[in-house]
């Protein structure tokens, strides 16, 4: 599972925001944890040169500093970590290394340097995430704190939600949230919804059209119902606290994004794609919007194989609903 886990910093208090989650990723998995600093030189004239390679060497011994100190931290928890400094494009460069080095799991902050922004990413996590090709998890910088002297051993996931579209490809995430959910003792949240069908646009609807639509409705309730109490049944799942969730909505995104709130959820979980889910695209649609509008961390399990080759899309161009 994350055997090997990939951690960018980039020295701000805001990247630095993942280093509990960090922790709590690697600890019930037993990873190896890479930290990696990317430093950009700077395109300047000849006559410049020598004084960009000179600041190019202080914040490479800065940055070497830096990790250093978050590896201590890591390993008086028992985390096996490394740390390494390397020169390139930040973002083309911390997932070429992820690609190269067989990483299972990049942990990213949603912003770093450059400050928080209006947007729910940064630009430089945006593109990381378009572009690389294994599970992700994002945590929402804005939570941060000031980088403690030492990493808390208290359980950080008490409530996990999980949405899941009755697919087994949707379900590819169990068996890492229920090795997590061992660990940190955690509530898993299996959510499911059933949209409402959308009609033909009359005003009013007709009384058949109505009717047709509830008939839908309740058939893909009881279906929805038989699915969940399989699934809370089942073997893997028998020693976890296990809640089940069947909502009628006709918005699914904007349902579970309630859920989140009402449940205070302390991380969300998707596979990369679900039923309707494409290989064309890295993430389905549901996947999208959580990594621009979610709240929670954010663990994205994927499933399409490491080497395939990927079309980066629109984040914001959502079409269909793929959880």
């Amino acid at each position: 599972m994350f055997d090997r886990i990939l951690v960018p910093l980039d020295g701000s208090q805001l990247a630095d925001s993942v280093l509990p989650h960090v922790a709590a990723i690697a600890s019930p998995f037993n990873a190896e944890v890479t930290l990696l600093r990317m430093v950009e030189k700077n395109q300047t004239v000849v006559s410049a040169q020598l004084f960009d390679l000179l600041n190019w060497q202080i914040n490479k011994t800065k940055s070497a500093l830096y990790l250093e100190k978050i590896k201590a931290l890591f390993q008086e928890s028992g985390i096996r970590t490394q740390a390494l400094v390397s020169e390139g494009l930040v973002a083309e460069g911390i997932a070429e290394y992820a690609q190269q080095q067989g990483m299972k799991l990049i942990v990213l902050s949603s912003h770093g340097r450059n400050g928080l922004t209006q947007w729910g990413i940064s630009s430089i996590t945006q593109k990381i995430i378009l572009i690389a090709q294994t599970s992700l998890l994002i945590v929402r910088a804005h939570q941060y704190g000031p980088c403690a002297d030492k990493l808390s051993t208290a359980p950080l996931y008490k409530r996990i939600l999980v949405p899941l579209d009755g697919s087994q490809r949707a379900e590819n995430a169990l068996p890492i949230i229920t090795q997590l959910a061992q660990f940190h003792k955690s509530q898993v949240h299996l959510v499911h919804v059933v949209e409402t069908p959308e009609m033909a646009r009359q005003m009013p609807l007709a009384p058949e059209d109505v009717e047709l639509a509830t008939r839908v409705v309740d058939r893909n309730r009881k279906e929805a119902e038989q699915y969940l109490e399989n699934l809370k049944s089942r073997s893997y799942l028998k020693d976890i606290d296990v809640r089940t969730h069947l909502i009628t909505s006709e918005n699914a995104t904007v349902a579970l994004h309630q859920l989140e709130e009402q449940e205070q959820i302390d991380i969300v979980t998707f596979n990369a794609h679900g039923y309707s889910g494409n290989h064309q695209w890295p993430y389905g649609s549901m996947v999208n919007h959580f990594i621009l509008y979610g709240k929670a961390p954010l663990l994205i399990v994927q499933d399409l194989p490491l080497k395939q080759e990927l079309v980066s899309p629109e984040l914001s161009n959502f079409k269909r609903i793929e959880y």
